[in-house]
């Protein structure tokens, strides 16, 4: 028999941020009169896997960066830094020097680790499956997919120079790790567009909203900072049991759309969901000093996109 606690209703709060709702009230209250347009399809491709995970191989598709010490802080606690921003699709090697960081995109700076790579890139969990002979190889690259906030960019420019990526290096699985809103709604369009393309994919995200509102094959949701979608903060045990969470979805879905949330918690006080770009936190003066950071941020941006694009 159950217990009285046991049937106690979790606090309102504790449930998915509903980030496509906060955003769209947090710039109109900005002053910014068009809220953003999310992309939306009732449609999903799907790709069964074609081979066991054991005779695969996997690559590890980012929104992060690598860093760059000329531009600007981007450790734990920066501010939102646009000149680290990149526009255009990338690969690196994974036996490099590799520091991802992500300070460029509008991540959950109150509560997400921004020292821990592992929390948002889960490259050591993926090498150590690949150990224990649960997936065949990695492939050799990572690879970098740019936050956009043009759908059409994103699915008629960067996915197929990705996918020309993933082809060359032959990788038959992908695991997508978004970080901010704009970047769970890039990495979702790709993961259409790569599975339409043959390759099976699967989404580490932490915006439920967003992904599920694009709509794509495989997701795996953690109730986690946005930032942190992969694991928590120097938690080896929760890289793992996340990873290996994202592994069983890639080889047990049964049709597109399917979504499963990981048990893992983040806190016991659910309290950090109401930070997150929430008007009714701010005074007037914070509002006015968000819309000039927002306005030079959009600035900064623009003249790098140009001068990243020749144009």
């Amino acid at each position: 028999m159950f217990k009285t606690s046991e049937l106690a209703f979790a606090p309102e709060q504790d449930q998915p941020v509903r980030y496509m709702e906060r955003t769209r009230s947090y710039y109109l209250g900005l002053g910014y009169e068009n809220p953003y347009v999310w992309a939306h399809f009732i449609d999903v491709p799907f790709t069964p896997l074609k081979k066991s995970l054991s005779q695969s191989v996997l690559g590890l598709i980012t929104t992060a960066v690598p860093y760059n010490s000329e531009k600007g802080d981007q450790g734990q606690g920066a501010p939102y830094n646009a000149s680290a921003k990149f526009y255009q699709p990338y690969q690196l090697s994974i036996d490099g020097n590799i520091d991802l960081r992500i300070a460029h995109v509008g991540i959950d700076r109150q509560n997400a680790n921004m020292t821990d790579a592992n929390c948002w890139f889960p490259l050591e969990a993926a090498k150590r499956v690949v150990t224990a002979g649960r997936v065949k190889m990695l492939s050799p690259n990572l690879y970098g997919l740019p936050t956009n906030r043009s759908q059409r960019h994103t699915l008629e420019i960067d996915a197929p120079l990705v996918l020309e990526m993933l082809q060359a290096d032959g990788v038959d699985v992908a695991v997508l790790i978004p970080n901010c809103p704009i970047c769970h709604q890039s990495q979702s369009l790709l993961a259409r567009y790569l599975e339409a393309a043959g390759i099976s994919t699967v989404v580490m995200g932490a915006a439920k909203d967003i992904v599920e509102y694009c709509g794509v094959p495989r997701f795996l949701f953690s109730d986690f900072p946005l930032g942190n979608a992969a694991a928590k903060p120097n938690n080896i045990p929760s890289q793992d049991f996340n990873f290996d969470l994202a592994l069983r979805l890639l080889e047990s879905a049964p049709a597109a759309r399917t979504t499963i949330q990981s048990p893992l918690v983040w806190s016991v006080d659910p309290l950090w969901k109401l930070d997150y770009s929430n008007l009714e936190n701010l005074s007037a003066q914070e509002m006015m000093r968000l819309r000039e950071e927002a306005e030079q941020a959009r600035i900064t941006a623009r003249e790098l996109r140009a001068s990243s694009l020749g144009t």
